[in-house]
């Protein structure tokens, strides 16, 4: 008898993730499969799926992948690839194969609502607006119209987005009422911020604010004509861009007429010194963190930081919860990886930051490039450190728009009766990004 040698790929793309497995390299295979794999041929994209999903011990994605390498044209089996994929975080694989079983069967809504989940987790949020355009004569109300108004608040076509809300009703099933309220904030807020800014894609403040209510404090002076739009990449933080953070704070605060009795110290070390430092800037007294405290801003520097601390995940519970009257300020937050809890402002956006007394790279004498180690001083002199540092804002490479105070301020006002009603959980976009290059 002679043993059958397993099918393998014909496909260049799919022969390289192929080699990948056979090195044990799972997520390097897959990886290769995230661009292009639209025009692959998906038999022998499923063949390459279900030998990874074999070696991560997900026997329903591998299941689903060898009947779909069998039967590559069967709708049911196409969808059951998608829906594996999509519940196994691999929404991208999804698509191709959601697309082609509602091809063949325009019709199926299992098979739209599936593909909208899979374009929504890929942040592929116009493709799910043109889809569901296209389907629009065939929606029903729950979830379908909803998710037509959020995606396109997502992909920022706020026209549409107003007027598919009003031919949304409201809810029979109690469990859209939360999802339905929330779409109203978003809206309002929309609403408010539209007065004094523009809400077009390179307008990263104001979905920024839409989108998850918080207001960015400051914009990067990099890379916003690439696609950025105000968005950092990798960034090693400053003393001087602390306190400019800070001060912007201030203006915002003084133009939404929020008058906080104190600054609350959370229990993080780089927490704790923004905390003493904006206390000092503030000219408001610091106290330790209590989540029953009123009329106090909460300064976090990084909250993903904070959540990796041994108090972490029980602060970020009650922050989530927080009481009336508390303002939650985050100095970095990631746009890449939102925290689990939306601050109500935020002073800047990166993919990568390093605040600056935990060491980094710096320039010697010699002119040879060195890491530092961290600063060990105490708190409060480090803090007294950002005080005085300079907070005169970095030119960068001359694409970004001027951003000065007044014009935070005339945001602040315009907003003032919207702000500090946002959502508390973390929303996955600070906006859209209208540059494939950094999706």
């Amino acid at each position: 008898m002679f043993s059958r040698k397993p099918r393998r790929p014909t496909s260049p793309e799919l022969l390289k993730a192929w080699e990948s497995l056979d090195l044990g390299d799972v997520p390097g295979a897959l990886s290769l499969l995230r661009s292009g794999t639209d025009s692959l041929p998906l038999a022998e994209v499923a063949l390459v799926v279900a030998r990874a999903a074999d070696s991560a011990g997900f026997k329903d994605l591998r299941r689903a992948a060898e009947a779909l390498a069998a039967r590559p044209d069967h709708p049911q089996m196409l969808y059951d690839f998608g829906y594996a994929c999509v519940e196994r975080g691999v929404s991208y694989l999804a698509v191709p194969a959601l697309r082609e079983a509602l091809r063949q069967v325009p019709d199926s809504t299992p098979a739209l609502r599936e593909l909208v989940s899979a374009y929504e987790r890929e942040g592929r949020h116009r493709e799910a607006v043109e889809l569901l355009t296209a389907h629009e004569s065939s929606l029903a109300p729950w979830p379908d119209r909803y998710l037509l108004v959020f995606n396109a608040l997502m992909a920022g076509d706020l026209a549409l987005a107003r007027s598919a809300h009003t031919l949304l009703p409201d809810p029979e099933d109690p469990q859209w009422q939360p999802t339905r309220e929330r779409q109203n904030r978003m809206l309002r807020r929309a609403e408010s911020a539209a007065a004094v800014t523009p809400l077009d894609l390179t307008d990263l403040r104001g979905w920024q604010y839409v989108l998850g209510g918080t207001v960015l404090g400051t914009l990067s002076p990099y890379g916003y004509g690439a696609g950025m739009t105000g968005r950092f990449a990798w960034l090693q933080d400053t003393y001087d861009q602390c306190l400019r953070g800070l001060l912007r704070l201030k203006v915002l605060l003084e133009a939404a007429e929020a008058h906080p009795a104190s600054v609350s110290l959370l229990p993080d070390r780089s927490s704790r010194i923004l905390g003493l430092a904006a206390a000092e800037v503030l000219g408001l007294p610091a106290l330790p963190f209590d989540p029953a405290r009123t009329d106090t801003v909460v300064v976090a520097y990084d909250l993903n930081e904070l959540a990796e601390t041994e108090q972490g995940p029980e602060t970020i519970e009650q922050l989530f919860d927080r009481t009336p009257g508390q303002i939650l300020h985050e100095h970095a937050g990631c746009w890449t990886d939102p925290p689990a809890v939306t601050p109500d402002s935020v002073t800047l956006l990166h993919q990568s930051a390093k605040a600056p007394w935990d060491g980094g790279l710096t320039v010697g004498e010699d002119g040879e490039v060195e890491q530092t180690g961290p600063d060990a001083r105490p708190e409060a002199e480090i803090a007294a450190e950002i005080v005085g540092a300079d907070p005169t804002p970095d030119e960068g490479d001359g694409e970004t728009p001027a951003d000065p105070d007044d014009r935070l301020a005339a945001f602040g006002t315009a907003i003032r009766s919207t702000w500090l009603r946002g959502d508390r959980a973390g929303l996955s976009s600070s906006g859209p990004v209208p540059s494939s290059r950094f999706e």
